[in-house]
């Protein structure tokens, strides 16, 4: 899969997605990167600690969080992309829902999209990513928990999403799915996922999993967002063993090491 200007080989590699905030209320970063210079910096550290993708993010998606408009969302955005564009030329992954703000952002310089919402909140969003032809990651979401069979339901849900891509033109290797820990899920439903994680290899497109610093490690360890390191690296490595190979993430350096690290081990 060719993201920007570099190739990803999802079959046999793992990547790390750092993930820059530009929001004043996320739950475990808010407010520390919203000025351009404070982005430069945080992006230049992720990318020499072995970042392989920036995800950029305007809007909070933390349980609780405060719904802006698409226009706040793109003035958030935007010039961090383009700012990011002109100083590194790194890859740069959008994290957005709505279609104003994904145009906006592939106009500014964005390698790819990253919906929370797998196509299934803004009606726009597909054809417009089907025109672009840029890779996109697709995230499980819903809003209930109501589910019948909860593993089955959640693999609908995503073949669902895959449908809808599809329906819109979207090639399917320009798909990544994303299983959605931490949303729509209680906390024993985010575990078993994690224990299951390679039914979604049926799927037949790569699959990042994006855990960091989650309230499933909070609540599992009963530690705050700060401490949840740890509790992240166990998920990565679970994760890779499980055929998830890109990480979403806060801490790039612990991530990339251990995910070098369970590389290594895989390969002999």
């Amino acid at each position: 899969m060719k993201i920007g200007n570099k190739e990803f080989d999802m079959e046999h590699q793992g990547y790390i997605m750092g993930i820059l905030n530009v929001t004043p209320d996320s739950f475990s970063d808010g407010g520390k990167y919203t000025q351009i210079d404070q982005a430069l910096k945080h992006t230049e550290r992720m990318l020499n600690e072995g970042a392989d993708i920036i995800d950029i993010g305007g809007e909070s998606t933390r349980p609780g969080h405060e719904k802006i408009t698409s226009g706040e969302e793109i003035e958030r955005t935007a010039p961090v992309i383009e700012a990011l564009k002109r100083e590194f030329n790194p890859v740069i992954s959008l994290d957005t829902y709505k279609s104003q703000v994904a145009e906006a952002g592939i106009h500014a310089g964005a390698d790819m999209i990253n919906d929370i919402w797998g196509l299934k909140w803004d009606g726009s969003m597909a054809p417009l990513l089907a025109k672009a032809g840029l890779p996109v990651c697709l995230m499980h979401n819903r809003k209930d928990t109501d589910y019948d069979d909860y593993l089955s339901d959640v693999l609908k849900d995503l073949k669902e999403t895959m449908e809808l891509a599809e329906d819109a033109g979207i090639a399917k290797e320009n798909i990544i799915l994303d299983p959605g820990i931490g949303f729509a899920k209680t906390l024993e439903q985010n575990l078993m996922l994690m224990n299951h994680l390679e039914l979604l290899q049926d799927l037949k497109v790569p699959v990042l999993l994006g855990t960091s610093r989650k309230s499933m490690i909070g609540l599992t360890l009963d530690l705050p967002a700060d401490e949840r390191v740890e509790g992240t690296l166990a998920t990565t490595v679970s994760g890779y063993m499980k055929g998830c190979r890109m990480f979403r993430v806060h801490d790039v350096k612990e991530n990339r090491r251990a995910l070098s690290m369970i590389e290594a081990i895989c390969r002999c």
